[in-house]
């Protein structure tokens, strides 16, 4: 069902440890800071990184801003990787995405809203796909990292275990930011 699948599981790849994930600081105070921290890092646009909260049994986007207000993904989905992240609590790794079966409602959706003359956004190619856990390992998020393009070829590089390693480092950092517990307005 989920073609072009690299690495799913715990995140205990073989290799040797990565990186600590050191964002804007442990003190990041908002999701833009944190997220627009980790693009830097994996070198990716911001409107690469999708940060969603479990609230209800929904994943809401907290980043971008513009997939805030899009609506909001049940658990229960069975075409939505982020739903598929939250319920198995496990990394993914994908680099031929756009071969993976998965709902691509929010892809659609211009960061501009739905202005006219506002820029397409390609499609995913390729995407890293964490849990957010706290400590008595219960989901509270689910964070993404993707490239897009056009064209398998003009994404960029491929996604590797060392970097799978480092979204999870960045998960379990996000577990501890207070704006990731309550609302953030």
């Amino acid at each position: 069902m989920q073609k072009g699948k690299q690495h799913s599981g715990s995140g205990s790849a073989a290799g040797a440890a990565p990186a600590p994930y050191h964002p804007a600081g442990a003190e990041a105070t908002s999701s833009a800071v944190f997220c627009t921290d980790l693009a830097k890092q994996f070198q990716v646009r911001s409107s690469e990184i999708a940060l969603l909260r479990l609230e209800k049994g929904l994943l809401k986007f907290l980043f971008p801003e513009h997939l805030k207000t899009a609506g909001a993904i049940p658990v229960s989905s069975s075409s939505a990787v982020a739903a598929h992240t939250a319920m198995t609590k496990k990394v993914e790794l994908f680099n031929n995405f756009v071969k993976v079966r998965h709902a691509n409602i929010f892809e659609a959706v211009r960061a501009g809203g739905s202005e006219e003359g506002a820029p397409e956004q390609p499609p995913i190619q390729k995407l890293m796909s964490a849990p957010v856990l706290d400590a008595e390992l219960k989901v509270m998020g689910v964070i993404q990292i993707s490239r897009k393009g056009y064209e398998l070829n003009s994404a960029g590089p491929d996604f590797t275990l060392d970097d799978l390693q480092q979204l999870e480092g960045a998960a379990k950092d996000l577990a501890k930011m207070r704006f990731l517990k309550e609302n953030e307005d």
